[in-house]
C-alpha cells in the first residue's frame, strides 16, 4: 500500500493596473489585441530598466498575512535563467534566497475537522506571455508577459486528491475575499503545479518527485494528480523506478506527458537581479495592510455557524464566495424576523441554480439582496406561496424590481380567506362527486387529489395549509350528511 505525498505551486495573476515591472497595462489576454500591452521594458530590450509595482507588493502583503506568513523585511528579486520562448528577455524576475515571505498555514475544511496546510513561501514575480500554436507555427503574444504573479508553495501536507481540492478551492476562496485577483481560472488567472510522490504506508522518507505543470482548472489538477499517483504506484508495484522529471498534462489523452528532466535550483543559475534594489517593506507599512484586512472566509465561517446557527455544510458554501457571502448577510440584515438558515437555503438552492444556469455572478444578476429579503419573507409569511416565491425569484434575477410591488399589482398574494377557501372546495366537491363517494366508501387517499383541484382553481395562490384544514373539515361534514 502506498500513499501520495502532494505539495502545490500556485501561481496568481494579482489584479493590478499596471504589470509588474513597467507602466504597461494589463489587459485580458484572451480578448485583447496581440502585442499592443507592450513596451521596450517588458520586452527586454537592451538598455530598458525595471521598476517595481508597488500595488503588487501590497496584494502580496496582504495575501502573507492572511495566511499567517512572516513578512521579510528585505527580500530580493532574483534572474531566473533560463529559456522562455514567450519571455523575451530569456531570464524571469522572480524571487528564490529571499523571498518577500515565509511560513504560515491555511486551514482547509474537511469531514467534520479542518486541515492545517503549511506554507513553505509567498514570493513576487513575473509572468510570461502566451504562445498560440497553429497550422504547423507557433505565434507568440507578449501582453501577458510581465504581469504580476504571486507564487504561494506549500508544503509537502496533502495526502490525497481531495486535499489538494480543498486546500486549492480554500485558496482561491481566500484570494478573491482579498481582491488581489479575478480568480478566472478560465482566463488563467490562478495556475497550479502539483508536485506528486508516493512512499509506503508508514514510511517518513519522500519518495521521488515529479511536477506536473501549468494545471488551469480544479478539474484538470484532480485528474492530473490521480493520473499520476496511479502511475507511479504501477511503476513500483512492478519494482520500476520513478524519474524526478517535470511532466505536462494532457486533457484530450487524460494522462500525463514528460516534458524534461526535474530541474534542481541550481539548474537556474539564480543571482539577484542588479537593476533592482533589494525591496524593502517596513513595518508601518505591513501594519497598514493588516489593518485593513477583510474578514477572511474561515472567520467568516465560524461566525456563520456561531452568530448565525448555520450548519457546518452552509456556513461553508456561503463563505466561499464573498460576494455570494455579503448578499447572505445584507438579506439576514434586510429580514430580521426570517431565520438566517431560511435565507441561506434559498440562496444554496434557488440562486445557485439560476447563477449556474446564466453564468452569471450575484452582483451580475439583477437581483439585490433587498429583493432576495422581500421574496423569502413574503415565503416564510405566508403571504405568496413557495412556488410563486421560486417564479418570481426568477423574474427579478433576470430583470430586477420591486417583488412586493409585483405581487401587489398582479394579485399573487395567497388566499387566506376562509369564505373564499371554502367556497372553491365546494365548488371541487359539486364538480367531482365520484371522488367525493370514493372517499366516503374508505379511501381517503383521494383527498390529495381533491386538494389538488382545489389549488388548481385557486391558481396556486391559496394557502396550503389552510386549504388542506378546510377540506378535510368539509368533507368530514359532508360524510356525515350524506351518512345521516
Amino acid at each position: 500500500m502506498f500513499e501520495p505525498v502532494i505539495g502545490l505551486e500556485v501561481h496568481v495573476e494579482l489584479k493590478t493596473r499596471t504589470k509588474m515591472f513597467c507602466a504597461c497595462p494589463v489587459v485580458d489576454s484572451t480578448r485583447a489585441e496581440p502585442n499592443t500591452a507592450v513596451c521596450e521594458i517588458c520586452m527586454g530590450l537592451p538598455g530598458s530598466l525595471p521598476a517595481v509595482n508597488a500595488g503588487a507588493i501590497e496584494c502580496a502583503v496582504r495575501v502573507a498575512l492572511a495566511l499567517g506568513s512572516d513578512v521579510a523585511p528585505v527580500s530580493v528579486f532574483a534572474r531566473k535563467n533560463y529559456f522562455y520562448p514567450d519571455l523575451p528577455k530569456g531570464f524571469q524576475i522572480s524571487q528564490y534566497e529571499s523571498p518577500l515571505a515565509t511560513g504560515g498555514a491555511l486551514s482547509v475544511p474537511g469531514d467534520g475537522q479542518e486541515k492545517r496546510v503549511r506554507i513553505r513561501r509567498v514570493h513576487l514575480e513575473e509572468d510570461t506571455g502566451k504562445l498560440i500554436h497553429r497550422q504547423g507555427e507557433s505565434l507568440v503574444d507578449y501582453n501577458r508577459a510581465g504581469v504580476p504573479l504571486l507564487e504561494v508553495v506549500t508544503e509537502p501536507d496533502l495526502r490525497s486528491v481531495e486535499d489538494a481540492k480543498a486546500f486549492s478551492t480554500e485558496l482561491r476562496s481566500l484570494l478573491r475575499t482579498l481582491d488581489v485577483t479575478t480568480g478566472d481560472m478560465e482566463k488563467g488567472a490562478i495556475r497550479f503545479e502539483a508536485n506528486v510522490s508516493i512512499r509506503p504506508v508508514g514510511v517518513q522518507d519522500f519518495g521521488v518527485r515529479t511536477e506536473i505543470k501549468n494545471l488551469n482548472s480544479f478539474r484538470a489538477m484532480v485528474r492530473a494528480v490521480t493520473f499520476e499517483i496511479d502511475r507511479q504506484s504501477r511503476l513500483a508495484a512492478a519494482g520500476m523506478p520513478v524519474d524526478q522529471e517535470t511532466r505536462g498534462w494532457d486533457e484530450v489523452r487524460g494522462e500525463t506527458l514528460p516534458q524534461r528532466d526535474k530541474e534542481d535550483a541550481h539548474d537556474y543559475r539564480y543571482f539577484p537581479e542588479p537593476d533592482l534594489p533589494p525591496l524593502r517593506i517596513d513595518e508601518t507599512f505591513v501594519e497598514r495592510v493588516r489593518r485593513s484586512q477583510p474578514e477572511i472566509p474561515a472567520e467568516r465561517r465560524v461566525r456563520f455557524r456561531q452568530n448565525l446557527g448555520l450548519p457546518p455544510h452552509l456556513a461553508a458554501q456561503l463563505a466561499a464566495d464573498p460576494r455570494i457571502a455579503d448578499t447572505f448577510e445584507a438579506a439576514v440584515a434586510a429580514a430580521p424576523t426570517v431565520p438566517p438558515e431560511k435565507f441561506a437555503l434559498w440562496i444554496t438552492g434557488e440562486v445557485f441554480g439560476l447563477l449556474n444556469e446564466a453564468g452569471l455572478t450575484v452582483d451580475q444578476s439583477a437581483l439585490s439582496p433587498a429583493a432576495l429579503a422581500e421574496i423569502v419573507a413574503m415565503v416564510e409569511g405566508d403571504v405568496i406561496s413557495p412556488p410563486t416565491g421560486k417564479s418570481l425569484l426568477q423574474r427579478i434575477f433576470r430583470e430586477g424590481g420591486s417583488p412586493s410591488q409585483i405581487v401587489e399589482a398582479e394579485g399573487l398574494a395567497q388566499v387566506g380567506d376562509v369564505q373564499e377557501i371554502d367556497r372553491l372546495i365546494a365548488e371541487v366537491l359539486a364538480a367531482h362527486p365520484e371522488q367525493v363517494d370514493l372517499y366516503r366508501g374508505g379511501k381517503t387517499a383521494v383527498s390529495q387529489w381533491l386538494f389538488g383541484q382545489v389549488m388548481r382553481r385557486a391558481g396556486g395562490r391559496a394557502k396550503p395549509s389552510l386549504v388542506a384544514e378546510r377540506l378535510s373539515a368539509l368533507l368530514s361534514t359532508d360524510q356525515n350528511r350524506r351518512g345521516g
